[in-house]
């Protein structure tokens, strides 16, 4: 009896030892695995040249410019914010636009390696002069057919032929769920309408578009929205930093070809009374100056952020959120370092030149 319990105890013994080392191996194969996951994102990283793009808006288009002319040699493209709608639901340009549009194509026809957009963007300014940002409900008229597709498809090449310009870019922001089997469809349908008058497609993904449910069609340019993390939306905070970047990277894996991460400049002035005001770089630093306040830089997104007190508004306090150059460079190595290589700037305008000499030496 005993020796048959001593063989027994044997026999587990090696059973257990044996699973051990089973389960150590395997455990073993997962990490070299995740490393080489790891090391195979890297290396797809080196081997993609950067690329760097850019929108020009037309409110500010003048400004625009200025830093255009500085980082056009570096731009693969360049996006003309925006058409918009009106309340017939076609597309609408404003004055602004149309003054900036004949200064630009003079700045392309010199470096016509840069690529020409149309950002179109489900802004709708209705008949009583009011205006509606994102309008979800445009998107589902736009879409809800094959005849609505077809005359919305239609209406976008003619601008696109109309303007001589090289695609377009669909800017189409907080789609209902429902929409989206419909909206697959006009990507579809617009890419290949495009394709046969040799014009490009460009998609823009806010972070909340539930990409790894979609099979979004190959053949466009895809841009992720890397900001809006903090904003006009929230408390304050940076528009990004290195943990949501990283985590957006991640999500991207699922986008069809080699995407864009796009990266938003400037910041936002929380004011104590909840409005919140959007700066660009250079007005921040402004404010800066001219409040005497001094600057910290917040570790985990790399962002600058300020107190001041407004002593001509009842001593109203503000709280500032910026990037600077310092920002912009380790947002773009941070996506580079997880596999993004092209990079997308909203906006030009008032950035600073330390930030457009970095974007310069980005894609040297």
């Amino acid at each position: 009896m005993r020796k048959r319990k001593g063989l027994i105890a044997a026999c587990l013994l090696v059973v257990l030892v044996g699973a051990a080392m089973y389960f150590s191996n395997l455990t073993n194969r997962a990490k070299k695995a995740e490393q080489s996951s790891i090391e195979d994102v890297q290396q797809a990283a080196a081997n993609v040249l950067p690329e760097l793009s850019a929108w020009i808006v037309d409110w500010q288009w003048k400004q625009g410019i200025e830093d255009l002319s500085i980082i056009k040699g570096e731009l693969t493209s360049l996006q003309l914010f925006a058409a918009y709608f009106d309340y017939k639901d076609s597309l609408y340009f404003t004055d602004k636009f149309q003054q900036a549009l004949p200064e630009i194509m003079k700045i392309y026809k010199k470096n016509e390696q840069m690529q020409l957009y149309l950002t179109v963007v489900n802004d709708q300014f209705k008949e009583n002069g009011e205006s509606v940002q994102k309008d979800s409900s445009l998107i589902k008229r736009l879409v809800e057919t094959e005849k609505s597709r077809k005359k919305h498809v239609d209406e976008l090449i003619a601008a696109v032929d109309q303007f001589g310009l090289n695609g377009i870019e669909i800017d189409y922001e907080r789609v209902e769920e429902e929409d989206w089997e419909r909206m697959l469809l006009f990507y579809s349908e617009l890419h290949t309408r495009l394709q046969k008058s040799g014009k490009s497609l460009r998609i823009i993904l806010e972070p909340r578009a539930p990409i790894e449910q979609l099979k979004l069609p190959e053949g466009p340019e895809y841009v992720m929205m890397a900001y809006n993390l903090y904003g006009s939306h929230s408390e304050p905070g940076p528009k990004a930093d290195e943990a949501f970047i990283e985590q957006l990277a991640t999500r991207m894996e699922v986008l069809p070809g080699s995407p864009y991460m796009a990266f938003s400049v400037g910041g936002f002035d929380w004011h104590e009374d909840g409005k919140v005001e959007a700066l660009t770089e250079e007005r921040a630093g402004l404010l800066l100056k001219q409040t005497g306040s001094k600057a910290q830089r917040d570790q985990a997104s790399g962002s600058m952020f300020f107190e001041y007190t407004d002593a001509e508004a009842n001593n109203m306090k503000h709280t500032v959120w910026y990037a600077d150059e310092v920002t912009l460079s380790r947002w773009i190595n941070t996506a580079k370092a997880n596999g993004i290589s092209k990079a997308a700037i909203w906006r030009l305008g008032e950035i600073e030149m330390e930030s457009l000499t970095n974007l310069k030496l980005y894609m040297q």
